[in-house]
């Protein structure tokens, strides 16, 4: 039923038992949106679902058992705004984000409210960090971006790696792989395209340098055989040296390209100086955002066979070994899915520790994320 925007800051859609906030989903009819729209729905939330089209909100809201819709613009950073108050949850899978991600943040950051996205883009990622991290540390708000297969398992692992090694640890790797043949949403697609010209990064030296995505190659044994990775930039760069002092570097590496991997790795590295030029960078995302649109989503049951499997291992000064830590977990999209879902219903219910932008172990306690995540699928297999 939708809320005439009058009566939508007063309306408190919950149901879930010792939940004090309200939760919002914003973007609830895409992909990514609806397995978080029904995996709150099964722990007895009720979001209020809210997005740009009523009749696309209309029959998902029906479906979940009649739950309060709200029409907003998503890039509109004052529609989103009036949406939201002070104790609410805002959880938001709408990308690009580096192209509409900024409105729910900064609402959010400035209203002190809750915030989680489903975003795996570094360099929105950073944005909410280094920029609007000290806005929600001023208003009372928490800011957990990224906020689902990338990068939660990553932290954990690391975390959990790094909890092992002790004080010795300075480093931390983090590679993540799924088996199986995964199925890409076209909003994965999309933000994979926005990405194509930007600047990522890594920790080194206890800073978050500038480094480009792929530049280098990180080795790991998953399931029995070495697997390679390409590095990109994360939300651990900036969350893990919360939890562990001392931590200097940090390095993050994907490894959906399978054996393909090392030849993307030396690509990146001669193409990264010409995708820095802007009109280089506008036509490559004009050409493969051209392609994009032609994807269709996972169908269903597609990727009920892939897995998630993340290693991670803590280095000493020297570049030694001192502990690792793998998880398996079920397919990222179900994943994501239902660790938005979790954190969500947490927040509400007052499970949040700590203002500002903040990583899933900080914010939550890194024996409440094992454990929810273990309650998940994500189990710890050796470390």
């Amino acid at each position: 039923m939708p809320i005439p925007p009058d009566e939508q800051r007063g309306y408190w859609g919950v149901g879930y038992p010792g939940m004090a906030g309200r939760i919002v989903l914003l973007g609830a009819t895409g992909y990514t949106g609806r397995l978080v729209a029904q995996a709150l729905a099964d722990r007895g939330a009720k979001p209020l679902l809210a997005g740009r089209d009523p009749a696309r909100l209309a029959p998902l809201a029906e479906r979940l058992g009649g739950l309060q819709t709200a029409s907003v613009d998503v890039s509109d950073t004052a529609a989103v705004h009036g949406l939201v108050e002070r104790g609410d949850v805002l959880v938001t899978t709408v990308g690009p984000f580096v192209r509409l991600g900024e409105p729910a943040v900064r609402a959010a950051a400035e209203a002190g409210v809750t915030y989680l996205d489903s975003t795996g883009e570094p360099p929105f990622v950073r944005r909410v960090f280094e920029e609007f991290g000290p806005i929600a540390q001023r208003s009372g708000a928490a800011l957990l971006t990224a906020f689902g297969y990338d990068f939660v398992p990553g932290n954990l692992a690391g975390a959990l790696a790094l909890r092992a090694a002790g004080p010795d640890a300075t480093g931390v790797e983090i590679g993540y792989f799924v088996t199986g043949r995964a199925g890409f949403s076209k909003g994965t697609a999309r933000s994979l395209v926005g990405l194509l010209g930007t600047t990522g990064f890594a920790l080194r030296g206890g800073r978050v340098r500038d480094d480009a995505a792929g530049s280098r190659l990180g080795t790991f044994h998953v399931a029995g055989r070495q697997r390679d990775g390409i590095s990109v930039g994360g939300s651990e760069h900036f969350a893990l040296p919360r939890v562990h002092s001392g931590l200097s570097d940090v390095d993050v590496f994907v490894g959906w390209f399978g054996r393909r991997s090392r030849a993307v790795h030396r690509l990146s590295t001669v193409t990264a100086p010409v995708m820095r030029l802007p009109l280089v960078a506008q036509g490559a995302r004009a050409v493969a955002g051209a392609l994009v649109e032609r994807r269709s989503d996972p169908a269903p049951g597609q990727n009920d066979r892939t897995r998630t499997t993340v290693a991670a291992r803590a280095l000493d000064a020297a570049g030694r070994v001192l502990a690792e830590v793998a998880l398996d977990g079920p397919e990222p999209y179900r994943l994501t899915g239902d660790l938005l879902a979790w954190g969500a219903v947490t927040a509400a219910a007052g499970g949040v520790r700590g203002t500002g932008a903040l990583g899933p172990a900080d914010g939550y306690g890194l024996d409440d994320l094992t454990a929810a995540c273990a309650d998940l699928g994500l189990h710890q297999v050796y470390g």
